[in-house]
């Protein structure tokens, strides 16, 4: 009897019914596509950064641990120092730039020979290392995304670059250039953003870092892991409290369309409670229904807004090939859950209101 009556109420109002539908379905794409966008990219980053396979990153006293967000340089001459410290295998001088032409890429600046020390050594595709100040090698991921080759000439930071290698992806940034041209496009003279650190054994590595804090009071020296485990976490407090932003916005696009949606449905349904009540439908009933009928829009809503969050996320990585859109399974119940609980909040008045009105005046409403 209520699976009918639920049917018929929202195969009457298709269009209503509809758009009800859609909206949860935003809601739930909405909360989806941004986290995962955020996740994505911080997670990725993070990803890349251990790929380097460094140890330790030194950088500057309050420096930021999103990297190319600090302006603090630390003197080229620290290296030679590090080198002494007991432990220590290599040192890799960076510096660091933001392209902004390419969605806010970070470009290292790197010397070869102490980088290659640290990483292992680039796993080239093509081919090979810089020769010249304006030489760029770019991963196999930009290069794909800005369907460029080597011998092609990017504008990267107002200056015409000449691609001589593509290598894969996975060794902290996308695009690197020679160290002295970094420095000098920065202004940053003999200084560089941090220091990648690499050790001869890797258990040793708490005494190594109290012996370069012992060296260099006031600068950090950051195990990579923890570095890691940091951004590919949900502990970084300024982009918590921008997917609570999101959410927010989302879960009250969802109360608000399911509010006005039930709302007007229940007005235009004033006479049919009418006659629910006078056949002794009661007020428990009457509430029930309105919810279950919510709660079947909110279920449809959900599925659609699933599996286009999963078809907007292959879109984007068709189309931007840098972004990442890691969709969990803890926020798609997350968002499942918020849509239902949207779904309850914005039915809960209606149907209250449907409850509490009269029979006999709902039998004489036209």
């Amino acid at each position: 009897m209520n699976k009918k009556i639920i049917i018929a109420g929202l195969a009457a109002r298709p269009v209503r019914t509809t758009v009800s539908i859609l909206a949860v379905a935003l809601e739930v794409t909405l909360i989806l596509i941004i986290v995962g966008l955020t996740n994505g990219i911080t997670n990725e980053t993070g990803k890349r950064t251990e790929g380097v396979g460094a140890d330790i990153m030194f950088q500057p006293p309050n420096s930021s641990l999103l990297l190319a967000l600090s302006n603090s340089t630390l003197p080229m001459a620290f290296a030679d120092k590090i080198r002494e410290i007991d432990g220590v295998k290599a040192v890799a001088p960076v510096q660091l730039q933001v392209n902004s032409s390419a969605g806010l890429e970070v470009i290292y600046g790197i010397d070869p020979k102490t980088f290659d020390q640290i990483t292992g050594g680039f796993t080239w595709d093509k081919g090979s290392s810089f020769s010249e100040p304006y030489d760029v090698i770019v991963d196999d991921i930009f290069a794909r995304s800005k369907r460029i080759n080597v011998g092609d000439e990017p504008e990267i930071l107002n200056h015409k670059f000449r691609v001589v290698g593509v290598v894969q992806h996975g060794k902290g940034a996308r695009l690197y250039v020679p160290l002295k041209t970094a420095q000098e496009m920065t202004g940053a003279g003999n200084r560089v953003s941090l220091f990648y650190v690499k050790l001869g054994n890797p258990d040793q590595l708490n005494q190594v870092i109290e012996r370069m804090a012992e060296a260099f009071p006031g600068y950090r020296a950051f195990p990579m892991k923890d570095y890691t485990k940091l951004m590919m976490s949900s502990n970084k407090a300024a982009l918590d409290a921008f997917i609570q932003t999101v959410v927010f916005i989302a879960v009250s696009i969802g109360v608000l369309v399911i509010f006005l949606s039930m709302y007007t449905t229940i007005t235009e349904r004033t006479r049919e409670i009418g006659i629910l009540r006078s056949l002794g439908a009661s007020k428990p009933f009457i509430v029930g229904l309105i919810l279950q009928e919510t709660a079947v829009v909110c279920v449809l809503g959900v599925i659609i807004g699933i599996g286009a969050s999963f078809v907007i996320a292959l879109g984007v990585t068709a189309v931007f090939p840098t972004l990442l859109v890691m969709i969990t399974t803890d926020w798609i119940a997350k968002s499942s859950l918020l849509a239902l609980l949207s779904g309850v909040i914005g039915s809960l008045y209606p149907s209250l209101k449907a409850a509490a009105q009269d029979p006999v005046e709902a039998l004489a409403y036209e």
